[in-house]
């Protein structure tokens, strides 16, 4: 095998591991703090994407997924009934988010629907910016939102 051969080789390997990354489950973005939350569209994959974020020394997290009817979709990553309990967020099994607190299961079609009940607090259109390429949440939603992770992972 010749060196450029090799070459080659690495490369394609190298790109099929950041192809797996992508897909991975449970991916966390860094944090940011005090500042409204600005996501990139290219970032939104069929896997939910955790972004938190520190607001006034809260610490709250937003999930947003690509939903199977190519919607975005976006929720504060806590349960609506459980968020006091400290365990009410989510993780990903397979294709569906699960409250760490009640184990009630959801779609991917289900994120951002619903306020009320057993479900992800959604962040509904008129409290975020959507343009081609980015989708903007402010601080301010961040603000009025911080009551339901006073408690946060803290079960």
């Amino acid at each position: 095998m010749n060196k450029t051969m090799i070459l080659a080789a690495i490369a394609l390997l190298l790109g099929s591991a950041g192809f797996a990354q992508s897909g991975q489950l449970n991916l966390v973005k860094p944090a940011i703090v005090d500042r409204d939350l600005v996501i990139p569209l290219g970032e939104i994959r069929e896997n939910a994407v955790f972004y938190p974020v520190d607001i006034d020394g809260t610490r709250l997290e937003v999930l947003v997924v690509k939903a199977p009817d190519g919607t975005i979709r976006t929720a504060f990553n806590t349960c609506q009934v459980c968020y006091a309990s400290g365990r009410g967020f989510y993780k990903q099994q397979g294709s569906v988010l699960v409250c760490q607190n009640c184990g009630n299961r959801f779609r991917m079609g289900q994120v951002g629907l619903r306020a009320g009940g057993c479900n992800p607090a959604p962040i509904f259109p008129e409290q975020k910016t959507l343009t081609e390429t980015t989708i903007t949440i402010s601080r301010d939603v961040f603000r009025e939102a911080k009551e339901i992770f006073a408690r946060w992972r803290r079960g």
